[in-house]
């Protein structure tokens, strides 16, 4: 086992199946709201993403999220997205991530503004999400910056992308992209439609991206069948096939009816060549997350 970055989470996948979560600092300066998240899911998710400023609305900042979560004893995923920064502001968060117990980063592009609570706000992406995978890649691999700067004491991150397996049209070239400038894992959009999910894997297993990357996909339990109506309306790249909004709407506890079609789609991933992990999104319900990981035989984790 050759181990790019000081991460667990890639021992994990190394090893098998992993799982990871999600944490979103609140719209406020309490730490507590992200100490009790992490809490909630210790022992259940290899490591957890830290949220940076979600839906463009302003949010605690992912770098002090990330020191919270790893105070309280998971490994976080910082996120980082182009939107909000220039490339020094991306390489301060960087560094300070890594100071601060981060050894993940996902690179993202963020969504636009104008769905946020600050539309009038400038987009900067100054770095486009392949330049943030080459600035953190090269950061690890060679202590430089995208200056050209060498730096001492590097930051040795596992470098994570996003991928919409389900998008409609797909474009295989910027998943390639992202991993052409040096990506380690992929975490994908929430997935309810395995069977497009397989037919999305046999089209990219052709293009050799299961040798170069660790997939993790997107899995969430629905609480209600307005909730699967609303993200399949709403949400970009999310298919929901109309029997499953069939199956919540007939449910006695759609609660508990989401959290097994969430387990569904878990056990169907293991079933599917090529996807090394899960990555459990609560949609604000740490509980929800919990019931999918135990129910789905995940535990214990590493």
């Amino acid at each position: 086992m050759t181990l790019r970055s000081e991460s667990h989470l890639e021992r994990v996948l190394h090893q098998g199946f992993a799982v990871t979560a999600e944490v979103v600092p609140p719209r406020g300066a309490d730490p507590s709201v992200v100490t009790e998240q992490a809490e909630a899911l210790a022992g259940y998710a290899d490591a957890v993403n830290v949220t940076d400023n979600p839906a463009s609305s302003a949010h605690m900042s992912s770098v002090a999220g990330a020191a919270l979560v790893a105070r309280a004893g998971l490994e976080p995923v910082a996120q980082v997205t182009t939107r909000d920064r220039n490339r020094l502001a991306i390489t301060a968060d960087l560094l300070g991530s890594w100071a601060l117990g981060a050894r993940n980063v996902l690179c993202l592009t963020g969504d636009p503004v104008a769905g946020g609570d600050h539309p009038e706000a400038t987009e900067v992406y100054d770095l486009d999400v392949v330049g943030l995978v080459r600035l953190a890649v090269g950061l690890r691999d060679r202590g430089e910056m995208l200056s050209g700067t060498v730096i001492a004491d590097p930051p040795r991150f596992f470098v994570g992308v996003a991928d919409v397996p389900l998008a409609d049209p797909y474009d295989p070239g910027r998943l390639e992209a992202k991993l052409d400038a040096g990506a380690d894992f992929v975490q994908t959009q929430i997935v309810f439609d395995l069977e497009g999910l397989h037919a999305w894997a046999e089209r990219v297993r052709l293009l050799g991206v299961f040798e170069r990357a660790f997939f993790l996909v997107g899995v969430a339990p629905p609480r209600t069948a307005a909730t699967l109506r609303f993200i399949r309306d709403h949400l970009p790249g999310v298919a929901v096939p109309d029997d499953l909004v069939r199956r919540m709407e007939a449910a006695d506890d759609p609660s508990t009816e989401g959290v097994g079609v969430a387990v569904d789609i878990v056990r169907g991933v293991r079933d599917l060549e090529g996807p090394s992990g899960v990555h459990v999104m609560g949609l604000g319900h740490e509980e929800g997350v919990r019931r999918v990981i135990e129910d789905a035989g995940l535990l214990p984790r590493p």
